[in-house]
This record gives structure tokens, C-alpha cells and sequence, in this order.
């Protein structure tokens, strides 16, 4: 079990929360074979998305929103807390589109709804100062 001293990863102990671009966090409980391709593929379901392949899990160095680390699918999430658990900066989890597609509007007609997080996540990404999508 994790403690939950400022740690922006997790929710309650051995619950991960997920930053979503519209501002909402969704909240997963894991355990020690609980991976971060589980969590995407449960948002995947979650959020109606079809085009998953353009997603993944990052960790956002808080108070640095340039520094963004890609998850890796095959991840363990309690090893991931735990390595972040003892660092001196906070993170948190974000879902992201961090590949982009070729032609957006082939993902616009394949599916609408990973086009609008798309969309949603380079034009906040514009006017927070964040800069492009996979930054």
C-alpha cells in the first residue's frame, strides 16, 4: 500500500488517477499486475475511443509543464508510483495523444471522438503555453 503524502498520482492508496484534457480526472484502482496498457485500454472503453494506437500515459513534472514522460504500455503501475514516490518532484498522470496521426482528417472520419481529443488537447495545449501535442 502507497501513501498519499503529496503524491498527485494517486487517489486513494493503490488507486492511480488519470488527467483527462477536458479537466476531469478518472480514478483506477491497480494492484502489482495491474499495467499502464490496462488503464488505457479501460479509458479506451471508458471514453468511446476506437483509435487508441495515438494514446498514451504520461507523467507531467508539476510546475513544469514542458517536462513530460511517456509511459511505457508493458509498465507496471505500482513500480511506476513507487519510483515516483521518492522523488523530489510531484507528477501527475496524464491520458494524452502523443502520436499523431498522418492525416487528421482520416481520424476525423475513422473516429470523431479521438479527432475532439485531439483537437481539445492542441488548442489547451496553445493557450496554456504547452505547445504542441506530443510535447
Amino acid at each position: 500500500m502507497f501513501l498519499l503524502q503529496g503524491n498527485s498520482l494517486l487517489f486513494l492508496p493503490n488507486v492511480l488517477k488519470v488527467y483527462l484534457e477536458n479537466g476531469q480526472t478518472k480514478a483506477f484502482k491497480f494492484d502489482g499486475t495491474t499495467t499502464i496498457k490496462d488503464i488505457i485500454l479501460t479509458l479506451k472503453d471508458k471514453l468511446s475511443i476506437r483509435c487508441i494506437e495515438y494514446f498514451a500515459l504520461v507523467l507531467e513534472q508539476q510546475y513544469s509543464i514542458t517536462k513530460l514522460l511517456l509511459l511505457h504500455d508493458d509498465e507496471l503501475i505500482q513500480k511506476v508510483v513507487q519510483k515516483k514516490e521518492h522523488s523530489s518532484h510531484d507528477y501527475r498522470c496524464l491520458f494524452r495523444v502523443c502520436f499523431i496521426p498522418r492525416d487528421p482528417l482520416e481520424l476525423l472520419q475513422e473516429d470523431p471522438t479521438a479527432f475532439e481529443y485531439l483537437f481539445l488537447q492542441v488548442t489547451l495545449g496553445t493557450f496554456s503555453g504547452r505547445g504542441l501535442p506530443w510535447r
